[in-house]
């Protein structure tokens, strides 16, 4: 009793905290609440209104602690608001952030079963289920959730180093020839960020063509094999894009596969956007011939809508995992425990200490049937891209960048008034560059709606609006589309 009451304010802040939270969730779903209040960073620098960043000598109170949590949310952005269209990560899905409050409660590590035995036993089930959805027979082979799909990306160079110059691992890359990996010019940069972290040199990152519709031109692939093998160099890896960044293009990954076979190249899908689309029985012909993949990396914290961060690697050969990365050390990974230590799979990551990022995902599968509800919801999704496609291109106001797109990614320019008339040249190219950003920075100092934009190769600033977000309707599409056109009016 004496012990309840001395933790008595404790557990009053925690519940005071909890009804801040809740409070955030139903704002967030409440489309006149905005999704930011923006403010430069040297205005949050400088304070607002008692929120100050500074880190203090003295304590603060609880009663300031609060007032802290409530200002942080107060200036963040809401990702998920059903009019923030501006990352392929977005939603608030409330399973799943249950899954993360309990998460931080439990407050364990992913290395060994020791610590966290039911955490440990749901990913191994998680990932194996995954495997079989792929179509790896019996949903054999390897894998771990890792801090996101650039992680996931660079294992999968790992593991294809360590397949064909298992000596790298202890004598360095000067034990292999000098390796070369492949990848679209349109795939995510977290291929070249790898073949630089891991000693390969970004020179040494062969980008391939693509077609009209941002997919990697296969001959263009063999072709640059063959001349890499002529210019001395070993062909290693391929990766193949199953929804681009950019235009959610999906590379033709049974064409690459059978050129890897004939070369022996170890193939890589990086479904991180598009793997999604793999519970779809509608859509996943999309990604027709993953099973033939050595690897995938799949982020259920996109497309599926599980809170942040959840994302897989996915190896088909068992223990390779293990082969590469092990270290085996002593104060962790004892081979004489009482229980079976295979199911001890820290020593097959690159970390030491591992987030717990598979509960949220495994909650939410359990609460939504698993295959049947996320079948339902993705082709929910891509239905809201078609209505927005459909309403827009009728419009002079908006022409589109890609011709029948392939995902959720919707890329068009707004054209004002001022250039509907102008001829095309550089001045209009020039003056048209200028608008995304400048509606852009009117909708965030509004503080209505959020979508990115960007150049791509010759194409000046176009936006790319993208439905990752469950709880978008189409009333909320015809919104972003009046909204930009409301911004846009008169530049």
């Amino acid at each position: 009793s004496q012990n309840l009451s001395h933790h008595e304010p404790t557990i009053q802040f925690l519940l005071e905290v909890v009804e801040i939270l809740t409070n955030y969730v139903r704002k967030t779903f409440d489309r006149s609440t905005k999704v930011l209040d923006f403010h430069h960073p040297h205005q949050l620098l400088e304070g607002m209104e008692g929120f100050n960043l500074e880190l203090s000598d003295q304590p603060e109170s609880l009663e300031q602690i609060l007032v802290d949590c409530r200002d942080t949310l107060k200036y963040g952005v809401r990702t998920g608001h059903p009019r923030f269209f501006n990352q392929l990560s977005s939603g608030l899905d409330i399973i799943g952030l249950a899954g993360e409050w309990l998460t931080s409660t439990a407050n364990t590590n992913m290395f060994t079963y020791e610590i966290a035995p039911v955490f440990v036993l749901m990913e191994q089930l998680t990932l194996k289920k995954m495997r079989e959805i792929i179509g790896w027979p019996n949903g054999d082979g390897d894998g771990l959730f890792s801090p996101g799909g650039a992680i996931s990306n660079m294992y999968s160079v790992m593991v294809a180093r360590y397949k064909y110059f298992p000596e790298v691992k202890t004598k360095g890359m000067s034990a292999a020839p000098r390796l070369v990996l492949f990848t679209s010019e349109h795939s995510h940069y977290s291929i070249k960020k790898a073949g630089a972290v891991l000693g390969f040199g970004k020179e040494n990152v062969i980008l391939l063509k693509t077609d009209e519709r941002g997919r990697v031109i296969p001959a263009d692939l063999e072709s640059k094999i063959i001349d890499a093998k002529q210019k001395g160099y070993v062909p290693l890896f391929v990766n193949a894009t199953a929804g681009t960044t950019v235009y959610g293009a999906f590379d033709p990954i049974n064409d690459i596969a059978d050129i890897c076979e004939k070369y022996n190249l170890w193939l890589h899908v990086d479904g991180a956007w598009g793997g999604g689309l793999l519970m779809s029985r509608k859509h996943r012909h999309k990604l027709s011939g993953i099973e033939r993949a050595n690897s995938v990396t799949w982020n259920p914290h996109k497309m599926m809508g599980v809170p942040l961060q959840c994302s897989a690697i996915l190896v088909r050969e068992k223990g390779i995992l293990q082969g590469c990365n092990s270290m085996c050390a002593g104060y962790l990974f004892q081979p004489d425990k009482q229980y079976d230590v295979t199911y001890d799979t820290g020593d097959k990551a690159i970390q030491c200490g591992r987030h717990v990022d598979i509960f949220k995902f495994w909650l939410m599968w359990k609460a939504k049937v698993g295959h049947n509800s996320c079948s339902y919801v993705m082709s929910s999704q891509i239905n809201l891209y078609s209505a927005f496609h459909n309403r827009y291109c009728f419009k002079s106001s908006f022409t589109e960048n890609l011709n029948d797109p392939q995902h959720t990614n919707v890329c068009f320019w707004y054209i004002p008034p001022s250039l509907r008339g102008m001829p095309h040249g550089d001045e209009r190219r020039e003056k048209l560059h200028r608008v995304a950003p400048k509606i852009k920075a009117m909708m965030m100092e509004c503080g209505t709606t959020m979508v990115g934009y960007q150049p791509q190769g010759d194409k000046v600033n176009f936006f790319r609006m993208v439905v990752s977000n469950h709880a978008v309707t189409k009333s909320d599409i015809d919104f972003l589309i009046d909204e930009i056109e409301r911004l846009g009016h008169d530049l």
